[in-house]
């Protein structure tokens, strides 16, 4: 199974808690205005890569990464593929963080089982749409102020929103 890939950056300390390794993908119809990565928005850019390559680029950075981050454009939009990468990556012992411009309840409440699957498998989800207007006093690791971070385990065991 392929994956359409924006980027990949192998050691990164501001895309999540400690060293990870962060992927991105390509594609995302919510075009938050001042989007920090407004040319993977488009659903062409980038190429694809398969998942044996992804988890191997992976595995080269441990045990130096905490964990690995999904980011984008928009992650939830690959999501089955993005599930089973997931399945992988726990295999290393290794947490996940994914951004999306969702927010946890449009997931959790939404039909899409596969969007329901992803979320169920990363530790925790930054979510909301980018606000260019909220960006002053954002938290750490978030764009905008509008942003959470959630700790999708916790929230998933309560049935309600639970903040790292």
């Amino acid at each position: 199974m392929n994956i359409r890939v924006a980027g990949f950056l192998d050691n990164s300390l501001v895309n999540g808690e400690g060293i990870r390794s962060v992927l991105f993908v390509s594609g995302c119809n919510h075009k938050c205005v001042g989007c920090h990565n407004e040319v993977m928005q488009d659903f062409n850019y980038g190429e694809d890569v398969s998942k044996e390559e992804i988890l191997s680029r992976i595995k080269n950075n441990v045990p130096i990464i905490k964990g690995v981050t999904f980011s984008g454009g928009e992650p939830f939009e690959k999501a089955k593929a993005l599930t089973e990468l997931a399945r992988s990556i726990k295999e290393l012992e290794l947490n996940i963080w994914c951004y999306t411009g969702y927010t946890f309840e449009e997931i959790f409440e939404g039909k899409d089982e596969d969007k329901i699957n992803l979320l169920k498998s990363i530790d925790v989800l930054i979510d909301g749409k980018f606000d260019i207007n909220l960006t002053e006093d954002a938290p750490k690791y978030a764009g905008s102020k509008n942003q959470r971070i959630i700790d999708v385990k916790a929230s998933l065991m309560q049935k309600k929103v639970i903040l790292k």
